[in-house]
């Protein structure tokens, strides 16, 4: 048996990392134990993994899954000093190298000291007394949706742009900020709806209304903007009043399926809340989505879902547990044919997955220069599930496992005809 004085902790963590890593070693992080001891080298790397006890390496492999090696970093059995999204590498490490003598490994790992400070805790999910087993009733999206939106509106603030914008930029170039990249993509999306001055607008999952105001402002549209967020609807109507907009945007707190009349809007724009639906609700959403627009309107789906280097697993995923609860991230293939099930014509489907990757990276950069600030509102375990969240998915964007579709889709008016321009060139050049 491994014995508990330092200079075998030391030995035995070392061993371990090397055993751990023999076939896939990371390249761009390395490891610094408690005592100083770095591994695999002295040489500087983007990110260093720092071990804060003799008992981190049990904390952070024993489980054999990354929402382990995740909760390790949450309850601060280690710290990541550089690049975190570099450090994101160290999951894929393991996962490339395969179960091969695992289970021997597991045997040593248990040996180890036990971490024995205790444990402060991240909001999880499960900690919540949630109305419904069985995802994506009314009252289970409610509860889903407050708790990952309502964390707090001054935390968001804090790393956000101004308009507080919770979805990717749109960089002309890679070098724009943040600000200019959230400007940009407001004007895409207006003129891909190609609204005019009065059109009803529908903005579903309006976020905290920086949409919607830049559809009144820049194009004079009659906006609705609908969120299950109490805390979004109250400073999103704050901002619209603020803005002299509360004769032209009503924010209301509702669910999409509670929505009524028929062809009431001339346009129709979901940023980043599809990903709340649900694969198998996709073809009752947009079948509403088609019921509530005029024939030969427009709606634009903003959502993330499967890239082409999406790998599946059946362990349980970080990502559900401590942020994004009862997510589905569905390939974009089957979004498609839900929506055409629904009567709508596919008209564009474009991938913006790099200005995910940018966008993320501004916004962990932005609240890491917070952090201190980010205290006043949260906690630390919870300053490091968006830190870590925001970093893993930064990484997944930039390899392909995540994409972000905007899909066009436009309601063929009785003639089945869609009523659109024979080109693009609109939405370029502003024609």
């Amino acid at each position: 048996m491994i014995t508990t004085t330092t200079a075998s902790n030391t030995e035995a963590t070392v061993r371990l990392l090397g055993e751990l890593f023999a076939h896939a070693a990371p390249r761009s992080v390395s490891f610094r134990l408690w005592d100083g001891t770095t591994w695999p080298d002295e040489e500087p790397r983007a990110a260093t993994i720092v071990l804060k006890h003799p008992g981190a390496v049990r904390e952070m492999f024993a489980s054999g899954t990354e929402k382990g090696l995740a909760e390790a970093y949450l309850h601060d059995d280690f710290d990541v000093e550089g690049e975190i999204e570099t450090a994101c590498e160290l999951a894929e490490a393991l996962a490339e190298g395969g179960s091969g003598g695992w289970l021997t490994m597991a045997k040593r790992i248990f040996h180890l000291r036990r971490r024995s400070a205790p444990v402060v805790p991240g909001r999880a999910w499960t900690a919540i007394g949630k109305s419904s087993d069985r995802p994506h009733t009314k009252a289970r999206d409610r509860e889903a949706v407050t708790f990952h939106y309502d964390v707090s509106n001054e935390f968001f603030r804090l790393w956000l742009d101004s308009r507080m914008l919770y979805s990717c930029g749109y960089f002309e170039r890679a070098t724009d900020d943040l600000e200019t990249a959230q400007a940009a993509k407001l004007r895409h999306i207006c003129r891909k709806l190609r609204l005019k001055p009065h059109d009803r607008l529908l903005d579903i999952g309006c976020g905290w209304g920086g949409l919607a105001i830049h559809a009144a402002q820049s194009a004079c549209a009659e906006v609705t903007g609908i969120t299950l967020s109490q805390q979004q609807a109250s400073l999103a109507s704050t901002l619209v009043a603020n803005a002299g907009l509360t004769a032209d945007i009503a924010i209301e707190l509702k669910d999409y399926r509670d929505l009524e009349g028929a062809a009431r809007y001339d346009a129709i724009v979901s940023v980043g809340m599809a990903e709340h639906v649900g694969a198998e609700n996709l073809p009752a959403y947009f079948k509403q989505a088609f019921a509530l627009l005029k024939p030969g309107g427009v709606f634009l789906n903003h959502a993330i879902g499967d890239g082409i280097r999406a790998r599946s697993s059946r362990a349980p995923s970080f990502i559900q547990e401590y942020v994004f609860p009862d997510s589905d991230l569905p390939p974009i293939p089957r979004v498609l044919a839900a929506a055409e099930s629904a009567g709508f014509e596919v008209r564009d489907v474009e991938n913006l997955r790099e200005h995910y990757t940018l966008t993320l990276r501004h916004w962990v950069r932005r609240l890491e220069g917070a952090h201190e600030a980010a205290l006043q509102f949260v906690n630390e375990p919870t300053y490091r599930i968006w830190r870590l969240y925001m970093a893993g998915s930064a990484r997944s964007f930039d390899c392909g496992r995540l994409a972000v579709y905007q899909t066009l889709l436009v309601k063929p008016d009785e003639k089945g005809r869609a009523q659109l321009p024979l080109t693009r060139r609109d939405w370029y050049h502003g024609e």
